[in-house]
């Protein structure tokens, strides 16, 4: 008779199986609810995306938006290939 028990629970295990799965997640669910109590509401954050874009209208409020780099200076600070590493520069 015991194999035949082996046989079938092998047979039947995914039927058998998520039921009690089910069963055991909701008695935890609810035990760890009851063990740790209700949780606080939380006072929501801003994200960082709101974060940086306070930042940059308090800082391009602070300045004259009529004053810019120009395209010259900007093109004067970019980094040099590193291929071009090994040329000798103009003077």
């Amino acid at each position: 008779m015991l194999p035949i028990l082996w046989a079938a629970a092998r047979t039947y295990a995914p039927y058998i199986t998520l039921p009690v799965a089910v069963v055991v997640g909701a008695v935890g669910y609810h035990l760890e609810k009851l063990i740790r109590g209700t949780p606080q509401q939380t006072v929501e954050e801003q994200s960082i995306l709101e974060k940086r874009e306070e930042r940059v209208l308090q800082e391009a409020a602070g300045c004259d938006p009529t004053q810019v780099i120009s395209l010259k200076e900007r093109l004067e600070f970019k980094p040099k290939a590193v291929l071009y590493g090994n040329r000798q520069e103009k003077n």
